[in-house]
């Protein structure tokens, strides 16, 4: 049955009943090749399987999928991804047929953009990118924040992007590890945190009193100079520090976490808002969470997109609210792309959200003309 899906979908398949009889037949993929793995089979579990894939030098991107709870499907996944496979999704049974085949299409066509993308294109160097630093290529967008008990326009997150002369628009994935390998970081997150203030007091002159939300790196955390830097542009624009939110992955700052801890500490004692971001997918325990000096807590947007249909994923994103609330942070749901998801959270107590459901990231322009009041 499935097979058949995938035959319609375009793709060429091969179906195999035994992971014995597959492990005999096969032993090397194309580049593309997908593998949808039943974790229950008669010879072979799907655990064994993805063991023995691990080792192979190019192995298949792969769909798991089983008739247990969802327990173990998350389990698989986890092991699949701690042992450098590509997960593509997991589902549980029985299938959805429609779904099965939305998410072979779209897999599909991810592929073949980034393909076409990898065909046309070395990737940017580091001399592109400091011009690009130096000489305004790089362009801000901004993902508005809605407030879930007054659905209200509070804040927005700056979002960088890179106007490349040649290769279009280029979305962060494609030059922050660049900028992080070259020593260029720190000049990126400068220009990123100067201009996003200096766009948020235009927005404040024209009566839109918004706050506005930056991500910083691990190098940004344990480096002095943000801190000098945040002052000085705190006082040339005359910023209330208070509409400014920093925002750091939990796995960055496990990573720094002591050298971290003065930075960021001071940067509140400046009245300027810590955000822990993608909470839930690092490894931080509540210990470390409570010796920061946090004001926001944002659920990562793997919790939020299943929550309708993912009781584990609802009771993560419910605890990580009770969480948040009993040590006074503010919790920001991201990735909110339904309004059953946002039903869902208003429910729980959820205070702010953002997603493609409010609205997708926008230039400057388009949150003046939507939101700033008309004179």
């Amino acid at each position: 049955m499935l097979s058949d899906v995938i035959e319609v979908t375009g793709l060429t398949v091969q179906s195999y009943s035994h992971a014995g009889h597959f492990f005999e037949q096969v032993q090397t993929f194309e580049h593309d090749a997908i593998l949808v793995l039943d974790l229950n089979m008669p010879d072979i579990d799907g655990i064994e399987v993805i063991r023995r894939l691990s080792t192979m030098s190019a192995p298949p991107a792969l769909i798991l999928m089983s008739g247990h709870d969802s327990g173990v499907l998350h389990a698989a996944e986890k092991l699949g991804r701690a042992q450098g496979l590509e997960i593509i999704a997991y589902i549980g049974k029985p299938i959805n047929l429609k779904k099965f085949k939305k998410l072979l299409t779209s897999t599909v066509l991810e592929a073949s953009k980034l393909a076409a993308i990898e065909s046309t294109d070395s990737g940017p160097n580091f001399e592109e990118l400091q011009w690009a630093i130096n000489h305004e290529q790089l362009v801000l967008h901004y993902q508005p924040q809605f407030s879930l008990s007054t659905n209200s326009i509070i804040g927005v997150e700056a979002l960088v992007r890179w106007q490349h002369p040649k290769l279009g628009l280029l979305y962060p994935e494609r030059f922050i590890l660049l900028a992080e390998q070259q020593g260029l970081i720190g000049d990126l997150s400068h220009w990123v945190v100067e201009n996003a203030i200096k766009q948020r007091q235009q927005w404040h002159d024209e009566g839109l009193d918004i706050l506005v939300s930056v991500n910083i790196s691990s190098v940004d955390i344990t480096s002095s100079t943000l801190l000098e830097h945040l002052t000085e542009l705190l006082e040339n624009n005359q910023l209330d520090p208070m509409m400014l939110m920093l925002e750091v992955t939990e796995s960055a700052l496990m990573d720094e976490l002591v050298s971290s801890l003065e930075i960021l500490t001071r940067l509140r004692l400046k009245g300027v808002g810590l955000s822990i971001d993608d909470f839930g997918t690092g490894y931080s325990s509540l210990s470390q969470l409570h010796r920061i000096p946090f004001t926001e807590l944002k659920i990562d947007r793997s919790f939020v997109a299943n929550i309708n249909n993912d009781e584990e994923a609802k009771a993560i994103v419910k605890t990580c609210i009770i969480l948040g609330h009993e040590l006074n942070l503010q919790v920001v749901a991201e990735g909110v792309e339904t309004q059953e998801q946002a039903k869902v959270l208003m429910s729980f107590g959820c205070d702010i959200a953002q997603g493609h459901f409010y609205s997708k990231p926008v230039i400057a322009d388009e949150i003046t003309a939507t939101y700033v009041p008309s004179a």
